[in-house]
Formats: C-alpha cells, structure tokens, sequence
C-alpha cells in the first residue's frame, strides 16, 4: 500500500486561510485611508484576543465531559497549563505577534510591497530548513521542488517588480526580521502544540503579543475618532480581527498541528495569488499572463509538495 500523503480536508481549509489573508491585503489597505496603520492594527488584535479568550472559556465549560472528535482536537484542549507552557505562550507571543507584526508594519512602511511580499515568500524555504535542522520533520526531494516552483510562481507574480537596497534597505531589514520572527512562531509551538489545541495556543500567545503591541499603539489608538468612522471601516475591522486574525490564525495551527511546519508554510505563497484576485476584482488591477503563470506555478508547487510528500 502507497504511504504518500493525500489531499484532506486540512489541505481546503489552509487554501481558505490563504484566501483569508490574500483578501486581508485589500482590506487593510482601504481602512488605512481612514485609521492610521498602528491603531486599526493594535484595535483589531485586542479584538480577535478578546474573543478568543471568550471561545476558551467557553469550549472548555462544554466540551469537557465529551468524547474527543476532529473538531474537539482543534478547539479543545484536555491539558493544563504548565509552567513551561506558560513560558512558552509569553515567548511565542512576543515574537509571533508583537515583533512580528511590528516588523511587518514598520517595514511594509519603508519598502515597497514587492520586496515584502518577496521577502516574505521565503517562509516556506526557511521553515522547512529550520524544522529539518531540528529534526522535527523529514523531508524528500519533491519537497524542494515544490518549494522551487512555488518560489518561482511568486517571483513571476510580484518579483519582477522587486528593488533590493538603497532607499529601501531598512524596510527590507525589518521584512527580514518579521521573516525570522513567523518561522520561530511556526516552529517554535511545535511542543504546545501537542498538548494543546490550535484554538489555545493561537488565543494565548495573540493576548501575549497584543499586551505589550496594544500598549505601544496606544497613543495613535486615543487619537482616532472612532465613532465618527463609516460603517464600512468597522465591517473591515470586523473582517481583519474576526476572520484575518482569528479563523486564519487557528487554520495556521491546525495545519502545523495535522501536516507539520514545513508542508503548512507551503500555503504562505498561495497567499499573494489570493491578494492578487482580489485586488483584481476590488481594486481592477489587471490580470497579466505572467502573473496568471505564476499562479499556476504556485499550485503546482503546493500539489508536488502535498500529494508527493
């Protein structure tokens, strides 16, 4: 009998957290005309936290006396919380959430969006180095070759466009830190991760992270006159904390829980082809050849990758 991996339902749902964050780019985009960057970003992961931390509470009231289930393996989670995992969620969170969206925002602001989205495109390459290094996952030739060609989906799409150094350097830099700080996230829960369940370990280390990131946003925060904002700008806010930083971010880890680190971080660069659609469609870009073969070329490189192992 044949071992090789399939396609499951975990392979759909990060093809949607890929949608989630692709269409995120948009979103957040158009609500930075009206709330500056710092402040939406700091409100809506005080959001997503705090509804996490509710859906916490909540599942582990009712789901305590059940029989575990697919679904009970990526909302509950049977285990306490020990020292060590206290340690844990404090560490991953500063450098998950607060660094990492730190770098991102600082970053995006001095470069350009092509050599971020670039930089950023080496989460999979990275990842799958530093798992091997520790030893957490083996991976075969067709592994690499599906990164190559996702790699090479994502340079015809945005890279052609990309303008190392110069002007840009520092926002390539603090790309490059953001880049360190997601793959030790990704990597670094691999222990919670089997104690806990992705519900969990995402709700704690985003409170982690927002704690210390809400509080750096504060001063833009008090500036912002939100109850003079348009309706639309509060259905974005909704959009990127409920759907952007909750579902995504729990789709993130139940991918890394079921697949391993190296083979969910493959679906980071379907992201730029979801940014890409919708911005076709919310904003009109136009839709090239080049990019449309560079798409091609990233699902072709997460199909090798996946059905290949």
């Amino acid at each position: 009998m044949s071992s090789r991996p399939r396609l499951t339902v975990v392979d759909a749902l990060l093809v949607l957290m890929a949608g989630i964050w692709g269409v995120n780019y948009s979103v957040m985009k158009r609500a930075f005309v009206d709330v500056p960057p710092l402040a939406f970003n700091g409100v809506r992961f005080v959001l997503a936290s705090t509804l996490f931390l509710v859906a916490i509470a909540v599942v582990r009231r009712r789901w305590i006396a059940r029989e575990p289930t697919p679904l009970s393996r990526i909302i509950y989670t049977p285990a306490r919380l020990s020292a060590r995992d206290g340690w844990d969620v404090v560490w991953l969170g500063l450098v998950g959430c607060f660094l990492y969206q730190t770098c991102w925002a600082l970053g995006l602001a001095r470069t350009t969006a092509s050599n971020g989205a670039l930089i950023l495109g080496a989460t999979p390459v990275v990842v799958a180095m530093g798992s091997a290094a520790l030893g957490h996952e083996r991976l075969g030739r067709t592994h690499w070759i599906g990164a190559a060609l996702s790699a090479l989906g994502l340079y015809l799409v945005i890279g052609r466009h990309a303008s190392f150094g110069g002007r840009t350097w520092r926002g390539d830099a603090l790309m490059l830190a953001g880049l360190a700080c997601w793959s030790i996230y990704t990597i670094g829960a691999r222990r919670l991760m089997s104690r806990h369940s992705p519900l969990f370990v995402t709700g704690m280390t985003m409170t982690a992270g927002t704690i210390p990131y809400a509080l750096l946003a504060l001063p833009q925060i008090v500036r912002v006159r939100w109850t003079s904002l348009p309706a639309i700008d509060w259905a974005l806010l909704a959009y990127a904390a409920i759907l952007a930083a909750g579902a995504a971010y729990i789709l993130w880890y139940t991918g890394v829980q079921r697949l391993g680190a190296a083979r969910t971080s493959i679906y980071s660069n379907v992201i730029p082809i979801a940014a890409m659609a919708a911005a076709a469609i919310w904003l009109r870009e136009p839709m090239t050849p080049a990019k449309i073969a560079g798409a091609a070329c990233v699902i072709c490189g997460v199909l090798v990758t996946r059905v290949q192992g």
